[in-house]
This record gives structure tokens, C-alpha cells and sequence, in this order.
């Protein structure tokens, strides 16, 4: 009875004007920036945080959601129909997507796609809405040790889920973090790393880093790209598959669902690894695993229902421990704090309506979505046609505003500029920016839990092995480094990065 009150008062909340017109907004650019590729949630969402400045805050987290797990809908167009993934985690979906297309079957596989996308969007959050209370009632046994034990597994997680190189995931969680201690120190109240610059006095902006290394880098990174696509706009004519193709694609989508709910709330998972997995999955199991590669409906089922199933169950640890899992969740811990809410199960205690309202907001988008991207495939294809070079200037000028409208300051734009530049070597050196944003974000809040943890224990640091529930986490933790030690992992990690 208390789900079904709780979730009353979500729709209740959901359901107003404002707050359907921002699901609706965040839907839309979700969709569009995942239909265009070269951007992404993480950009677009860094470039309109200041923007939700100005928005009530129910209705800024809903919006962002919505470009969130519209992202995952949108990426799948481009992906089918020119073969070019609008967001990393569509990667999958185009090896047979786009060999449908060629078979003139686009019309089935963006069919097949929304569908699997809508029913794990569903599913999922009614995961998120189950599992909320129980897991805030438990991380209210947390205390500073647990906090601190959490954030060094969510860490440790974020580089064993990484691809490509381990040194270098590890070497980006430790700038992260060090980059997370320029400012003023918490206890003593003398700044730190800021090399007598005024404006560092209170830490690096959020908004500044993670626009630059995403949003700025995203822009020099998709100038180098050539703007040759060929599309199967012509054959996108019968959407609806026959009764043999909705046979093989049930299964697909209640095991990717299955898999994606799992995997999105692991740290340092998200939707790109649930896809990777559930089609890797489908693959082994499926008695139509010869066809994968060649255009079976299962490779797109899978993927599709497992990343937007990730893209929603990745809200369970935010919302219910504080924790940001992935990189978008880390934007969304400081769409919060610009809002003044502290990221945490208090939320659930302090704020239901903004709590539960966001949680069915999740359903009403999903419906959104559904109708947006299956009639109005045609309209998003043709915006293809527009060259990024007439996109991008309009791009950077709306970010410089965005930046300059936090604090006022030009010395933020020149910050960010500076990460951009950052963030476009990162991306030449196959480094991944996600686990620095997460060291970014988590490094302060463990620095603050360890201290804190140590001055209630008089300075006995066996504190975090003798509380039960943070000698597990760390217990956890180190397994997660015998495994990523392994060398069978060794292998199969440098495999991975080879094939990217």
C-alpha cells in the first residue's frame, strides 16, 4: 500500500502542466541528441545545467532524465539507418540494425528497437519505484565509514567496468579525485591548489569541468569526422513485423531487460555495458546465433531493451544511497546541488513529492518517447542532412553563456576551454573521461566521510573494518581488484580495447 500511495503522489506531481511540458522538452532533446551524432547525454546535459538554474526543481531533474533516457531511443535511429551510433551505447545495435536496412527491413528494426526500448523503460522503473524505500530505509544505517567503504568500492567498480586500458582508467580516477582537492580545505578552512587564484579558492566548477571535457572536447572531436551518410530513409515503409519476428524478439527483450536492470546499477556501468552484455549474451544463447552479424532481429532486441533498462535503474543509487554509479548520474548530483539538495535517502524522507514525482515522470516520458520516435522517424533522419560545421558555432556559443551565467565570471569560459582541450586529449589517447568526472564528483564527499569518520573514532583508523557493513563494502572492493588482477580479465580488457 505504501508504493502505491507513494506512487500516487508521483503521478499526482508528475501530472501537472509544468512538469509534463519539461518531461516532454527533455524528451525531445533526448531524442535529438541522440539521433545526432557526435553528442550525447553527458554534453547535453553539461551544457544545460546552468540552464536549470532558473527551473523549479522537480522540474530540472525531470527534464534532464528525459535527455537521459531519450538518448538511448534516439541513438538507435542513426545507428539502423546509417550506421553511425548516436550514443555509445547504440554501438551494438547498428551491427544488425543497419544490416536490416540494407535488407529493407529499417521499418522492423526501428520497430523492434522502440519497443524493446519502451517495455525496459517500464520495467525498470518499476524496479527503481520497488526497490527505492527498502534500499534509503538501509542507507540510513550508513554512517561515515559506510559512506567512505561505499565510494571506494563505487570507484574500484567504475575502473573494473571501464574498456580499454587499466593503468590508464585508474590514472583518470586518481586525477579525478585530485582535481576534486583544489579549493579550500573542509576542516582547517586554508586553500589548497590554488596557486593564488582567487577563483579557485572555492574549487574547480562543476559545470566548467564537465562542460569542458565533454561538451567543448565532443565539438574539436566531431570536426575531424567526415559528413558521407548514406540513409535508408527510402525502405522505412512497414513497421510492423510479422508474427515470427515478434516470436524471436520476446525473449531478446525480457533477458536484455532482465540484464540491463542489473547492470545499470553497477558503478562504472550504465547503458553502454548492459548493451555490450545482453547482445554478447543473445548471441551465446539464441538459436538463431548464426545470424547475428547478418541482420537478426534478437541483436537489436537485446541491446535496445538493455540499455534503456540500465538508463533508468542507474537512478537507484543515486537517489536512494547518494552515490553516482556513471558519469550522467554524477551531472545529475550537481543538477541537485545547484538546487540545493543533498543527493541521499533523506530525499525520499524530506522531499517525497520531488522524490516520486521524478520516479513517475519516468513512466509518462517512456510513453513520450513511443509516440515521438516511431511516427516521426522521417523528420529525425532528415535532420542528418544538416552539415555539423552550420551546428557547431551555435553549440559553443550557447555553452560559453551557459558557463558564464553561473558565476558571472570569464574566467570559468577560459576553465573550460581548458578542460575542452584537456578532454580532446584524453579522447586522442583513448583515455575515458567518465571515471574522471566520477573521481571528480566522489573525491570530495570522501574526503569529508574520512575525516568525519576518523574524528568520531578518535583517530583510530581500524574503524572501517571493525563497523560490519563497511568491512563488507571493502571486502567487495577488494575482490573486484583480485579479479580485475586476473590475467584471464588481463586479456579479455586488452582484447576490448584493441577491437575499439
Amino acid at each position: 500500500m505504501d508504493l502505491l500511495s507513494n506512487l500516487s503522489l508521483g503521478f499526482a506531481t508528475a501530472f501537472t502542466l509544468q512538469n509534463l511540458a519539461y518531461c516532454f522538452i527533455g524528451c525531445v532533446l533526448g531524442t535529438l541528441i541522440g539521433v545526432l551524432p557526435g553528442l550525447g547525454p553527458i554534453a547535453t546535459i553539461a551544457m544545460l545545467l546552468p540552464a536549470t538554474y532558473a527551473l523549479p526543481p522537480i522540474a530540472a531533474l525531470i527534464m534532464l532524465a528525459g535527455i537521459y533516457y531519450g538518448a538511448q531511443y534516439g541513438g538507435s535511429t542513426t545507428a539502423i539507418l546509417i550506421n553511425i551510433p548516436g550514443e555509445s551505447s547504440s554501438v551494438v545495435t547498428a551491427i544488425d540494425g543497419y544490416k536490416m536496412a540494407r535488407n529493407g527491413r529499417a521499418g522492423v528494426a526501428l520497430f523492434t528497437a522502440g519497443m524493446g526500448s519502451f517495455f525496459a523503460g517500464c520495467v525498470a522503473t518499476l524496479v527503481l519505484a520497488a526497490f527505492a524505500a527498502p534500499l534509503s530505509e538501509l542507507a540510513f544505517k550508513f554512517g561515515p565509514a559506510e559512506y567512505f567503504s561505499l565510494m571506494v568500492l563505487g570507484l574500484i567498480g567504475a575502473v573494473v567496468l571501464a574498456s580499454g586500458s587499466l593503468i590508464k582508467a585508474i590514472a583518470m580516477i586518481i586525477l579525478g579525485l585530485l582535481l576534486g582537492l583544489v579549493g579550500t580545505d573542509v576542516n582547517s578552512g586554508t586553500a589548497r591548489y590554488s596557486f593564488d587564484i582567487p577563483q579557485l579558492t572555492d574549487g574547480l566548477g562543476f559545470v566548467a569541468v564537465a562542460m569542458g571535457v565533454f561538451g567543448f572536447a565532443e565539438i574539436m572531436a566531431n570536426l575531424e569526422q567526415k559528413e558521407n551518410r548514406e540513409t535508408f530513409l527510402d525502405k522505412v515503409t512497414n513497421l510492423w513485423p510479422t508474427k515470427t519476428d515478434f516470436k524471436r524478439m520476446v525473449m531478446p527483450i525480457l533477458r536484455g531487460t532482465t540484464l540491463g536492470s542489473v547492470l545499470g546499477i553497477l558503478p562504472g556501468g550504465g547503458a553502454a555495458l548492459a548493451a555490450f552484455g545482453a547482445y554478447s549474451l543473445e548471441k551465446k544463447v539464441s538459436k538463431y546465433g548464426h545470424e547475428f552479424g547478418k541482420g537478426a532481429i534478437e541483436g537489436v532486441a537485446a541491446p535496445e531493451s538493455a540499455n534503456n533498462a540500465a538508463a533508468q535503474t542507474s537512478f537507484i543509487p543515486l537517489l536512494t544511497l547518494g552515490i553516482p554509479p556513471n558519469a550522467v548520474m554524477a551531472l545529475m548530483v550537481g543538477a541537485m546541488t545547484i538546487h540545493n539538495i543533498q543527493p541521499g535517502p533523506q530525499v525520499m524522507t524530506s522531499n517525497p513529492a520531488l522524490f516520486w514525482g521524478l520516479i513517475a515522470s519516468m513512466w509518462i516520458g517512456n510513453f513520450m518517447l513511443i509516440i515521438l520516435n516511431l511516427p516521426m522517424i522521417g523528420v529525425w533522419v532528415k535532420l542528418l542532412t544538416i552539415p555539423y560545421r552550420h551546428l557547431y558555432p551555435a553549440i559553443l556559443v550557447f555553452c560559453c553563456i551557459g558557463v558564464y551565467s553561473v558565476n558571472n565570471t570569464v574566467f570559468d569560459i577560459y576553465l573550460t576551454a581548458g578542460f575542452g582541450i584537456l578532454g580532446y586529449l584524453f579522447m586522442k589517447f583513448k583515455c575515458e573521461a567518465p571515471p574522471l568526472l566520477l573521481g571528480f564528483v566522489l573525491g570530495p564527499m570522501m574526503e569529508e566521510n574520512f575525516r568525519r569518520a576518523l574524528l568520531l573514532s578518535r583517530g583510530d583508523y581500524t574503524v572501517f573494518v571493525t563497523r560490519p557493513l563497511s568491512a563488507c563494502l571493502l571486502a567487495a572492493a577488494a575482490f573486484l581488484v583480485v579479479i580485475v588482477m586476473l590475467p584471464a580479465f588481463k586479456k579479455t580488457r586488452e582484447e576490448a580495447f584493441v577491437e575499439d
